[in-house]
Order: structure tokens, then C-alpha cells, then sequence
């Protein structure tokens, strides 16, 4: 009889103007100092100055860094502790997307346990709380504000490092519609897609349970009826708020029972090219799926049904390979590239990639055993 074990934050509020509570969550966790933690983009456009303005009405003082980026690496996690350590902070707010809160995650690792962010790759390797730890999220995707994953790229060995831990899950996630009506387009898009594969992984995961399930099923539903038109007009408040709740759901699921090949394919590609990784999991989850098939038709002909596709009368192989049809016609709509070629991935770097891969955290829940070959020929699928 197994044992499992759900993780999610203490607090999670979702909806316009949840945002404004965010000084009041951190009073309540008890600090006092705050390192924000963002990316230049966003303290470019100022949002970075209101969450700041918000902590200070709240009585608090704030630190803005704004050195998180994208696919953050080793060197972002230490120049972020170099701030914190220099201002004396005891709190911590992440703002913005994965990116953000998973350069924040590592920084409260290091700010609570010591040593260099590489000595927590793996599982559970740390052995102290965080400090107050509040992400305020802007983007509907990673699910990196409510979840134990934490990824950052090692820069001396070029490979995106797994950290999961449930001492990263923030205390309190933030979800605010109207913090994400100004991402562009192919963001939302890439972001939609990212949230699509943590809800499908999550539901193929040979660590799948019926709460994991239940959010998968409704994570894909709400992805597949509102990211398109999330992506053909942003200011549309109903899908903007319809895909914070989905990507928050498809983190429940895969934060309970991970993921699959597409991620620890994707990982690769982020540290060996600095790729998005929205972009790279869209790419890559009709060809991994395909391969899954063996394994989870069944599976699949429920991702189908899902995804508003009518498999009436259909065998259970057939009404599989409609689900890897309805993700296709989904990524292609919303306007992810083709295949890795557009993206300028090499085909001599496949076999260093795909023993990283095998390597990867996330491999070891995918439903169907791959060999280092397999792998190999699945990058090759995706070109």
C-alpha cells in the first residue's frame, strides 16, 4: 500500500486586487525587511515600485532585485544573496513568472541553510525553514509560486539543475488577473502551454493520484477553452482570471505527482541553449506523448475528452491519438514554432542532452521506460 503526501502553500488567494493583500502576509508571517525579487522587465515597467509601495503602506520596508532571469542560473542566486545579505533582509516576496520565484527559491535556500545553491540539487537536501517567503505571480504558466520545484541552471556545466524540495513551497501564492492582462501574446501563449504539459505529465505520471487527477482534468479543460482567447486579446479579464486558475490547478497536480519526459527533455534545452521553456515543452509534448501512448491510451483518450474533443464511438487508440491531434491544433493556434530547428538546436548536441535527461528529476515518473536511444530519437522527432 503506498503512502502520498500532497504539498501546496499555507495560503493561496486567487482574483483582482488580490495583490494588495500582500503586505499583509508577509506582517503575518512575521518579517519586516523585504527582498523583492523580480526580473528587469518588470522593475523597468514599474510593477516592481508597486508591490514596494504596497509593503511600505503595510509598514514594511523593501528591497527591489532585479537581477532574476530568464532560465535563472547559479550566478542570479548569488548576486541575489549578495543583496540580501547587504541590506539585512528577513522576508521574501517573488514577483513575476518562473523565473522569479524559482531565482527566489534558490536565494532562500542559501539565506537559510547555507552554502552554494548547486549543494540542494536533487531531493530534500535542505535542513532549515525559509525565511517568510510571499510569490506574487504575473504569469499563467510555471506554477512556480505554489509548488516544491525549484530550477536553475548551473552555469559551469550548462544543464538546468532539479531542486525539489518542500521547504521551497512559498507560504502564501498570489494570483492576480490584473497583474498578467500585460503579457504579450506569444507569453501567454508559451506560459498557456507550459501550464497544459504540467496538467497532461502530471496526469500520465506513474505517481498520479484521484487529487491529482481532479486537478489535471480541470487544468486541461480550462486551458484548451481560454488560453486562445487569453492570447487573442489579453485585456479579456474572464480568461485571464479562467488561466490563473489554470496553471494554479495543473501545479497541484504536478507538484503531487511531477512530470515526465517533456520536462526533463526541456530542462535541456533550456541550459544548453537558453531556450523558453514554455516554448520547448509545447514543442516537445505531442512527440512525448505519442510515445507515452503505449502505456496510457486510456490516459489519453480522457486528456481528449478534456480538451472538448467528442471521441464517441472510438476505440481507445484511436481516441488517444485525437488528444495528440487536439494538442497540436492548440500550439499551433496560439502560434508555438514548428519544431527545434526554428529555434536553432543542433542535432550533435542530442546525445550530451539526453543523458542529462535520463538524469533529470522528472524522468523518473513518466509512464513509458526510455532508453538513452529513445530519447535520443525523440529530440530528433522534434526538429
Amino acid at each position: 500500500m503506498s503512502i502520498n503526501t500532497y504539498f501546496i502553500p499555507t495560503i493561496n488567494t486567487i482574483g483582482q486586487g488580490s495583490v494588495n493583500e500582500v503586505g499583509n502576509h508577509i506582517k503575518s508571517l512575521g518579517g519586516n525587511k523585504v527582498l523583492i525579487v523580480t526580473d528587469a522587465m518588470l522593475a523597468k515597467f514599474g510593477m516592481a515600485e508597486k508591490i514596494k509601495g504596497i509593503l511600505l503602506e503595510s509598514g514594511l520596508e523593501a528591497i527591489i532585485f532585479d537581477g532574476a532571469q530568464p532560465n535563472p542560473t547559479d550566478l542570479n542566486v548569488e548576486a541575489a544573496f549578495a543583496v540580501w545579505k547587504e541590506n539585512s533582509c528577513d522576508a521574501i516576496v517573488s514577483l513575476g513568472g518562473g523565473s522569479s520565484h524559482d531565482c527566489a527559491k534558490g536565494l532562500g535556500l542559501v539565506a537559510a541553510n547555507g552554502g552554494n545553491i548547486r549543494d540542494y540539487e536533487g531531493v530534500n537536501k535542505s535542513t532549515k525553514n525559509f525565511p517568510p517567503f510571499v510569490a506574487v505571480n504575473t504569469t499563467a504558466g510555471t506554477a512556480s509560486e505554489m509548488t516544491r520545484f525549484c530550477i536553475i541552471t548551473n552555469t559551469s556545466r550548462k544543464v538546468k539543475m532539479a531542486i525539489v524540495d518542500w521547504r521551497v513551497t512559498p507560504n502564501v501564492s498570489i494570483n492576480d488577473p490584473e497583474l498578467m492582462v500585460g503579457m504579450p501574446p506569444a507569453l501567454t501563449a508559451a506560459t498557456g502551454m507550459d501550464a497544459l504539459t504540467h496538467a497532461i505529465e502530471a496526469y500520465v505520471s506513474t505517481s498520479a493520484t484521484p487529487l491529482t487527477d481532479s486537478a489535471a482534468l480541470m487544468a486541461i479543460k480550462l486551458v484548451s477553452k481560454y488560453l486562445p482567447k487569453a492570447v487573442a486579446n489579453g485585456t479579456d479579464m474572464e480568461s485571464r482570471e479562467k488561466m490563473a486558475y489554470a496553471q494554479f490547478l495543473g501545479g497541484m497536480a504536478f507538484n503531487n505527482a511531477s512530470l515526465g519526459y517533456v520536462h526533463a527533455m526541456a530542462h535541456q534545452l533550456g541550459g544548453f541553449y537558453n531556450l523558453p521553456h514554455g516554448v520547448c515543452n509545447a514543442i516537445l509534448l505531442p512527440i512525448v506523448s505519442k510515445f507515452n501512448l503505449l502505456s496510457s491510451a486510456e490516459r489519453f483518450q480522457d486528456i481528449a475528452v478534456a480538451m472538448g474533443e467528442n471521441v464517441t464511438g472510438l476505440s481507445v487508440n484511436d481516441a488517444a491519438q485525437v488528444a495528440i491531434d487536439s494538442i497540436k491544433r492548440l500550439s499551433k493556434s496560439v502560434g508555438i514554432p514548428s519544431g527545434l530547428t526554428e529555434l536553432g538546436v543542433k542535432e550533435e548536441d542530442f546525445e550530451v542532452m539526453a543523458t542529462n535527461a535520463k538524469a533529470d528529476a522528472c524522468q523518473f515518473t513518466n509512464p513509458r521506460l526510455a532508453t538513452l536511444q529513445q530519447v535520443i530519437e525523440l529530440f530528433r522527432q522534434a526538429l
